[in-house]
């Protein structure tokens, strides 16, 4: 058997055992490594340190900056190693994650190494990784380092979320907004549940509806709407082919643009053309990028970039065509790959804007820039000599604050006209403090999906809060998108306890997404599923438009193995702890077992309440996790524990012989004889559930005459 055998992993989605976020539970086999303390292995703690020097800011459980590498040459064992790297491998990768755990199981030699993460296909990556630089370490190997963290940082760039949709997100969790990757690969995320929800794709949200999209596209029907609606744009025609391109620039004047209809990101457009051979030739070029060709008045200026969000532009940035500055030595190629492909903002592949200059395939606009400049990508410049390679512009210096109320009046109302809520303006023109009006400025094109980053990075200037601007127009006035929900959990009656609680939801009108082992119901419809009590049930009801309550089972094999479907309860409530699925994901112990049972708990809000039994000491003991309030039932009115939690100003639902009362603040209420709802038989072996779910009521809520009518008694 391997050293450091990796056995299982699972990725626990949802709060957990572990934390109140998502983390990977790797369950390693240390084979013969088991007893390598980690000062006692030749050199094993100087490679790890010069390849990982990071592990530096790593503070461990010593509290300060350098306690893991205290923790090192003190001696430690192979998974708290294991934990470590997996996490700073994270960090290189463009993903900064501190929380992770390394814990022994019942199996001699097996571990449970535990990692948080922002990425799933990363993190699982990052460990395989960290499980080859150990071997590395341990055996004295090479260990390619720089190679290994490229690769992962390359994996993150294509699979993770990129930095225009982490910025929105990064604002919804400041803030405690719920949101979650609807699918891994795609920058689709959802942020609040059921009808309070809403959705983004990149920086288009679901409100950017297919004609706005269609508007944004085609150019000329843009420019035509702008026209009509008072903003300055340039003069300009859709052409058929080469000769009417040349006989519309005669007619409107040279020099003129050349550029598709429909293309973006500068792909295609060739800008300040004069003569016949270069307007006729850019056609073929231009028609390749898109499904027709534009022919406009060329105006001469520096591109802007507007970012409209709402009602209100948010922010601005102006551009600079791409430039080389020669060194006598190398051509204009590879200055190219020397100086703009490896630059600081070009890091990034997705977010490079001069990805349309690549050295396999040159792009024509780049030539014909070149060739206009009496150059080739053969040239070698003259030391010092500056070239420009692209006149397309990298928007990256801030001036926001710079641009004048009436451009952005008319960057807003280009907005509108297309009917977008987000959307990137491009502005065209000398000075942008003063009117367009005044300087023959224009706008030239709206983008409906505009790219973030130029906002959330700029070379010069300073970040502006765009995801918190769309955020807040998503959001306003301080909500969190939120509904009420309900998580219950326990080892018997769990199914049963959630069919009373929807049945006293239902005096409410309010439509109640129910995810248990009956399977999925969303208001009268019910879907017989297997997975109604895992996470994928809970995340199937808060996914679902019309969800106005949220009522969610909560196994422990599921919470073990997936995490909750849910971050957050308004209603807590725990049934009981016994000692079913012992053994589960090396849960060994009941005391373990409440643990996991206690994540509902963990997770109510701080203005919610979490319903326990009283009369179950390891479900009574969980109240003092809650963040919210408490709420005990019991079959034992006069136990201590009750009567102590009455007389603290708590509340309860209590069984006092055949009658269940609602006591408060020294008052006792009867809503139902226990009896009289003795139609379901195992509701009357089992009367907890009942009591739970009338509990549960009434922390959402109901009041006695509801609860009644719930019930069905009133």
């Amino acid at each position: 058997m391997p050293d450091l055998e990796i056995l299982h992993l699972q990725l626990l989605r949802g709060p957990n055992v572990w934390a109140n976020y998502p983390v990977l539970e790797a369950w390693v086999d240390l084979g013969n490594l088991n007893d390598a303390s980690s000062d006692e292995v030749p050199g094993f703690n100087d490679r790890l340190k010069s390849w990982l020097p990071g592990l530096i800011e790593h503070r461990c459980s010593v509290g300060e900056r350098g306690g893991f590498f205290q923790r090192l040459d003190r001696g430690t064992y192979p998974a708290h190693v294991l934990e470590h790297v997996t996490l700073e491998l994270q960090t290189l990768a463009g993903h900064p994650m501190g929380f992770g755990k390394a814990r022994a199981t019942e199996t001699d030699r097996v571990y449970k190494v535990v990692a948080r993460y922002l990425d799933e296909n990363l993190v699982v990556a990052c460990l395989r990784t960290a499980r080859e630089l150990l071997m590395a370490a341990y055996h004295g190997q090479d260990f390619d380092i720089s190679g290994e963290v490229a690769k992962l940082r390359d994996l993150a760039n294509r699979v993770a979320l990129g930095p225009s949709t982490m910025a929105i997100v990064d604002a919804a969790r400041d803030r405690a907004i719920p949101w979650r990757r609807i699918e891994q690969d795609r920058s689709f995320v959802q942020f609040g549940h059921g009808v309070r929800q809403r959705r983004i794709w990149t920086a288009e949200t679901d409100r950017s509806g297919a004609i706005s999209e269609y508007i944004a596209q085609d150019k000329d029907l843009t420019r035509m709407l702008l026209r009509q609606a008072g903003v300055p744009v340039p003069v300009g025609y859709k052409v058929s082919d080469p000769g009417d391109a040349w006989d519309t620039a005669e007619s409107i004047g040279t020099p003129v643009v050349v550029k598709p209809l429909d293309a973006n990101h500068g792909r295609g457009v060739f800008i300040d053309l004069t003569t016949e051979d270069q307007v006729k030739d850019s056609f073929n070029h231009a028609l390749a990028e898109g499904d027709g060709v534009i022919v406009e008045h060329y105006v001469p200026g520096t591109d802007h970039r507007l970012l409209v969000v709402g009602n209100e532009m948010i922010a601005a940035s102006k551009g600079y065509p791409a430039v080389v500055v020669g060194d006598g030595s190398r051509s204009i190629r590879d200055l190219v790959i020397a100086q703009l492909l490896t630059s600081l903002q070009t890091e990034n592949k997705d977010a490079c804007p001069w990805s349309k200059i690549e050295p396999d395939a040159w792009d024509a606009l780049v030539k014909h820039d070149l060739e206009d400049q009496g150059y080739t990508l053969d040239t070698v410049p003259r030391y010092g000599e500056r070239v420009m390679v692209a006149r397309f512009s990298h928007w990256c210096i801030d001036v926001t604050d710079h641009v004048h109320p009436s451009i952005r009046n008319h960057a807003v109302t280009a907005t509108k006209v297309a009917g977008l809520d987000i959307c990137g303006v491009d502005v065209v023109c000398r000075d942008i403090s003063q009117p367009l009006e005044d300087q023959d400025g224009v706008i030239v094109e709206i983008n409906a999906s505009p790219n973030l980053l130029m906002f959330l990075r700029p070379a010069v200037g300073e970040v502006r809060p765009v995801g918190e601007a769309i955020i807040e127009m998503l959001f306003p006035d301080g909500a969190d998108g939120r509904i009420p929900t309900i998580g219950v959990t326990g080892t018997r009656g769990k199914t049963t306890c959630i069919r009373w609680i929807a049945r006293l939801l239902e005096t409410t009108g309010k439509c109640l997404g129910v995810a248990s082992s009956d399977g999925l119901r969303i208001g009268h419809r019910h879907s017989v599923v297997p997975v109604g009590d895992r996470i994928a049930g809970s995340h199937g009801v808060l996914l679902h438009p019309w969800t106005e309550i949220a009522v969610c089972e909560a196994g422990a094999q599921h919470i073990l193995t997936d995490g909750l479907g849910f971050d957050r309860c308004s209603v807590g409530v725990v049934l009981n702890v016994g000692d079913d699925h012992l053994g589960h994901a090396h849960t060994d112990s009941i005391e373990k077992m409440a643990v996991a049972k206690r994540c509902v708990v963990d997770v109510v809000l701080p203005g919610g309440t979490t319903v326990l039994n009283a009369d179950d000491h390891l479900v009574a003991e969980m109240g003092e996790a809650c963040k919210g309030a408490v709420m005990f039932f019991s079959a034992k009115p006069g136990d201590p524990a009750v009567r102590a939690h009455l007389a603290g100003g708590g509340r309860a639902v209590l069984l006092d012989g055949d009658q269940i009362l609602l006591a408060e603040n020294g008052s006792r209420e009867a809503v139902a004889l226990l009896s009289a709802l003795a139609a379901v038989g195992e509701d009357a072996v089992y009367p907890e559930n009942i009591l739970a779910a009338i509990g549960a009521a009434w922390a959402h809520g109901l009041d006695a005459a509801a609860i009644r009518r719930g019930l069905g008694v009133g």
